[in-house]
């Protein structure tokens, strides 16, 4: 590590010099300040990634500068998934507050025949075929009214019931006939995985993988192989909020090696596309997005609830953003983010909060601070409202990078609101 900072901090000076450029100028571009800056280029003080990737992009280093920058610790690893004999639900406390737990197998299937029943289901009638397909038809409906749900409130409320919900249909599915057997436990999968995200955003990423595993599981038991490429596609999400760029890559690399629909291969080069722009990996980005866009753009028609997002008019375009972002290209990637969150359905508040925090980063780290706040402004009753471990990241940067204008009378007036959404509880 030290190393590295020497290397870094040696080789930023001579670069600068190179451009021209005086501390005072190169500070004016990076929006840091100039005696931050010298305490770099002394080897007193680590870069910051993203501080790491605008030098990059301020001296057209190329990468060069970027691939200096000690690499943020990956932290611990993944979360190993839980022993098959223990089953994770969500639990409440008096005071709102909400948990994951581990529980018995026993006492899962209690609860999935008690919520059979409650459903108007009674086991007696589990094997009549009409009575299942009208289960089936209903349990697919409602799955429709999660994900609604899922955009409008904070995963302590949505987790309860989903999780479930997701027991019963696995009642259902382990008493069914033959042809409905099938169609149920798919159904079971894509609540499972539903439950992960919402696990990830209550911030349990250990819950996030077990009930991801599950519902990879429950679609190999129903006959379908595709969710375990995108359980891949999952679980390199997790890395690529713990910043951990090698990990995302090879997970979404991993994924795109599966026979599988091109909607799965299009996210899963989309995510690799974010991972490479962690690691300042400009052209293995840009082609892993051009992949995307093209695998997406002649992906058909999902038979069932579709995987992956149904809020963003082109995905690959709204990474295009995200990327441009990490990759210290503030001012494009706000030209992007600009376009594509106008074009997200006004109900779709969790998806507005995460690509809108995002928006308002780059118009920050691009020294458009009036804008940036008033775009906060407008996001804090959302980022309240949806409660979100992962949006709460990029909120965190937010908050730093407009703490460095904060003499800026607009970051005075917001400051204080911006601290009482990071701070709000969690419902």
């Amino acid at each position: 590590m030290a190393e590295e900072r020497r290397l870094f901090g040696t080789e930023l000076r001579r670069r600068r010099n190179e451009a021209g450029l005086s501390l005072t100028q190169l500070a004016a571009k990076v929006h840091y300040s100039k005696g931050y800056l010298s305490r770099i280029e002394t080897n007193r003080k680590p870069p910051p990634p993203e501080l790491a990737r605008l030098c990059d992009v301020a001296l057209a280093a190329n990468g060069t500068l970027a691939a200096l920058a000690p690499a943020p610790s990956p932290g611990t690893p993944l979360p190993e998934s839980q022993d098959d004999s223990e089953v994770w639900i969500m639990s409440l406390s008096a005071d709102g507050s909400s948990w994951f737990r581990p529980i018995g197998r026993r006492e899962a299937m209690a609860m999935g025949v008690g919520s059979a029943i409650g459903f108007g289901l009674g086991t007696a009638g589990l094997g009549a075929t009409s009575g299942e397909a009208t289960a089936l038809a209903a349990l697919r409906a409602h799955f429709d009214q999660f994900r609604r749900l899922g955009q409008t409130a904070s995963p302590g409320v949505v987790l309860p019931a989903l999780v479930a919900q997701t027991h019963t249909i696995q009642q259902l599915a382990s008493r069914a006939a033959d042809r409905n057997r099938g169609e149920l436990l798919l159904l079971a999968a894509r609540y499972a995985e539903y439950a992960g995200w919402m696990a990830q955003e209550s911030g349990d990423d250990k819950a996030a993988l077990w009930w991801t595993d599950r519902a990879v599981e429950m679609a190999d038991a129903g006959g379908d192989r595709d969710l375990a490429a995108y359980s891949l596609v999952r679980r390199a999400l997790v890395t690529l909020y713990r910043d951990d760029a090698k990990q995302t890559v090879e997970l979404a690399q991993h994924a795109q090696t599966f026979s599988v629909p091109a909607r799965i291969r299009g996210l899963a080069a989309q995510r690799e596309a974010q991972g490479h722009a962690l690691a300042g990996n400009r052209d293995a980005c840009l082609r892993s997005l051009d992949q995307a866009q093209e695998l997406l753009d002649r992906a058909e028609p999902a038979a069932g609830p579709v995987l992956g997002t149904t809020n963003l008019a082109n995905p690959a375009a709204m990474a295009l953003g995200w990327c441009m972002f990490d990759m210290g290209r503030a001012g494009e990637a706000a030209e992007v983010l600009d376009r594509e969150v106008g074009l997200i359905p006004a109900e779709a508040l969790r998806t507005r909060a995460r690509y809108g925090v995002r928006r308002a980063l780059a118009h920050a780290t691009a020294n458009e601070i009036d804008h940036a706040c008033d775009l906060t402004r407008d996001l804090l009753g959302l980022i309240e409202v949806v409660s979100s471990a992962t949006i709460t990241l990029d909120v965190q940067r937010l908050r730093r990078t407009l703490a460095r204008f904060r003499s800026h009378p607009a970051v005075r007036e917001v400051s204080p609101h911006l601290d009482a959404a990071l701070h709000a509880p969690t419902a």
